[in-house]
């Protein structure tokens, strides 16, 4: 088994060298003004520098409309669109085509009746991300260090790639991954010590743990970027972990109605 581990919310230059130094596959930008980890475009230009190969750059946007993502593309260039909203399958197919970008879709976890929905929209997202069911009233969608109950995703079928996040921290990665079986873990509050204001410590420390969860994740020795991510050949950078014909830097499309759409299975019920 091969795990990605994401930090996600990342606002300095300070944290997110840290965390790709100790190892992080993914680093994760948040572009949702209600949230304390929101980037000015500005300052994500500029952090977009220092990432360069060493890492897969995610884009986290809240029910954004084109104009907005046009300009993320512009100035982060990221590989992967994470959707963190109430954006509808059709949505999420449609800026997959407009943008040309790999795209995660985050869906809130609270009971099992939630993932009815799964079917249709791992159909059109290129990865699903599973995070807590925010309480009523609450203005972010995530981010908050709550937990939904792993149990739930136990027996999922699933072809597409899947990562777990909610409440997760140094010490309860392991057994998020032993439940779930995730391929991928991402984490943003648990790796806080205020809001929005991430500890590099608390970065090491997690990403430690996380690939000692998993035999064949190699832990890089501090300040070292492993380039074999979770594999134990060497030479794999994290961007070959994105669908191949998305390796390369993508040009946005003309129009979300043009193009065609790659055939997916839809993942199998819950057993």
């Amino acid at each position: 088994m091969t795990l990605l581990v994401k930090i996600c919310g990342l606002s300095t230059r300070e944290t997110l060298d840290a965390a790709l130094e100790a190892g992080a596959d993914m680093v994760g930008f948040v572009f949702f003004s209600p949230s304390p980890r929101h980037l000015p475009l500005d300052t994500a230009r500029e952090l977009a520098k220092g990432v360069k190969e060493r890492a897969i750059k995610v884009a986290l946007t809240v029910d954004a409309d084109d104009r907005t993502l046009e300009d993320l593309v512009e100035v982060l260039a990221p590989d992967i669109l994470q959707l963190h909203g109430h954006e509808t399958p059709a949505r999420v197919s449609a800026i997959k085509r407009k943008f040309g970008r790999e795209v995660m879709k985050a869906l809130p976890v609270e009971r099992a009746s939630d993932l009815a929905t799964l079917p249709d929209y791992a159909a059109v997202a290129d990865r699903i991300l599973f995070d807590a069911r925010p309480p009523k009233g609450a203005t972010r969608p995530g981010g908050l260090g709550a937990a939904f109950d792993w149990q739930l995703l136990k027996n999922l079928d699933l072809e597409q790639p899947f990562m777990v996040s909610g409440g997760l921290h140094a010490d309860n990665v392991a057994e998020a991954v032993r439940v779930t079986r995730a391929g991928g873990v991402d984490v943003s509050s648990g790796v806080e010590r205020a809001p929005g204001v991430k500890d590099i410590e608390m970065i090491r420390a997690f990403i430690r743990a996380a690939r000692a969860s998993v035999p064949l994740s190699p832990l890089p020795v501090y300040g070292e970027r492993s380039n074999r991510v979770s594999d134990p050949g060497e030479g794999e950078s994290p961007r070959a972990r994105l669908s191949p014909n998305l390796r390369k830097e993508p040009s946005p499309q003309p129009s979300p109605r043009e193009g065609g759409e790659r055939e997916k299975r839809r993942p199998r019920s819950i057993k």
